[in-house]
């Protein structure tokens, strides 16, 4: 440890405050104040509970997430909200320094929740003042540095997804006018999952049971479904609906609207509807038209709801759609397969990049922490 750095406690220079329901008829959208739950502004009100500055950390369910706030903010229940001793410990320095501790890691329970006595038994190295100031100053530039080139990737990484999906569009409706015009309906057989999902009949053996598909079996872009994370017992899948390999799947949450391909037979609930073509159609044409946004945006039209938008098994089967002759159904997928694989190659590019920047955050701070991190190194 560098000279001059001392290992204190938390509970030394930080308090962790509670925070405070906001009724709701205390709560304004016009408002000027903002309210924060554990990860973040979810409404606003007329008057403050502190001024700030401040950092809010989730107390119950994203707790340990930390939220800066430099000036007046009601903190809700669901939060601590820090004041600190500023002789000691700079608020900058503060910020970076529960950045480092990983504060989720104290989370504990079904309903995961931190006590702050277990963040006030946390120790950390703390330099004098003048040293918190120069280090910050030092992580500033460098983190600066690395927010434009996190922006830079996820902007290019956006437009090769919208030069994709603009390229769809323009192939799936090139001559929409003389191709055949259907309801899903008509082509496809169209069911949903017939059971909630069924908690008590899981296997811990995967040799033992079927596969239950989940949200967390698919990834947006993929096509496929070649492999669940959880199975249940063959008796627990006897009130669910069995889909096969070929199947297409499709969530009735908007969230989530995009299809799949059963690569694996196994069983879906109430959540999901399988679609099996009745008709000769190329089924990678059909998977990228369910996929575009000339299907996607009608079925947004269709489904209801205030925040999270699901649509009914009546409502999916009208969306209409429209098909080439098989061979140009067959040449269009083809193309669109090609491209859909550079996307890839570049999505998987600037994932590695985008770790790559976050890695380099948290070795940064790592530094910091540990003495390493000096002005003449990045002078």
């Amino acid at each position: 440890m560098n000279a001059g750095w001392k290992t204190v406690s938390l509970a030394e220079f930080v308090t962790l405050n509670y925070g405070k329901a906001l009724q709701k008829d205390e709560r304004n959208p016009d408002g000027k104040v903002p309210v924060y739950g554990a990860n973040g502004v979810y409404d606003w009100a007329d008057r403050s509970l502190t001024t700030g500055p401040s950092l809010v950390i989730g107390r119950k369910g994203s707790a340990g997430e930390v939220t800066r706030v430099d000036g007046p903010f009601w903190p809700s229940d669901v939060t601590y909200f820090t004041t600190h001793d500023s002789k000691r410990i700079d608020f900058n320095f503060l910020h970076y320094t529960l950045q480092v501790l990983n504060l989720p890691k104290l989370a504990k329970g079904v309903k995961p929740g931190i006590n702050r006595n277990d963040v006030y038994g946390l120790s950390i190295p703390l330099p004098p003042l003048e040293e918190q100031r120069r280090i910050v100053a030092i992580l500033d530039e460098a983190f600066e540095g690395l927010d434009r080139a996190h922006a830079h990737a996820e902007a290019n990484l956006q437009y090769a997804r919208e030069l994709f999906e603009s390229k769809r569009r323009i192939l799936l409706t090139a001559d929409s006018d003389s191709w055949t015009t259907s309801t899903l309906n008509e082509v496809c057989v169209v069911e949903r999952g017939s059971s909630p999902r069924p908690i008590k009949n899981f296997v811990t053996d995967s040799e033992d049971g079927v596969h239950w598909v989940k949200i967390g079996d698919t990834k947006v872009g993929s096509k496929y479904v070649t492999g669940t994370k959880e199975k249940i017992t063959k008796k627990g899948a006897e009130k669910s609906r069995a889909v096969y390999v070929g199947d297409f799947i499709l969530t009735n949450s908007m969230t989530y609207g995009r299809p799949y391909i059963m690569g694996v037979d196994g069983y879906i609930h109430d959540g999901w509807f399988v679609l099996r073509l009745k008709e000769e159609i190329d089924s990678d044409f059909f998977f990228h038209l369910l996929s575009s946004t000339v299907v996607q945006d009608q079925f947004e039209r269709l489904a209801a709801g205030a925040v999270v938008k699901n649509i009914s098994g009546d409502l999916v089967k009208k969306a209409v759609l429209s098909f080439p002759p098989i061979g140009v159904q067959t040449a269009i997928a083809s193309e669109l397969d090609g491209i859909s694989y550079d996307v890839e190659r570049i999505e998987r590019a600037y994932t590695t990049k985008l770790q790559d920047l976050d890695d380099l955050r948290q070795s940064l701070l790592q530094k910091a922490f540990a003495g390493e991190l000096t002005v003449r190194e990045f002078a």
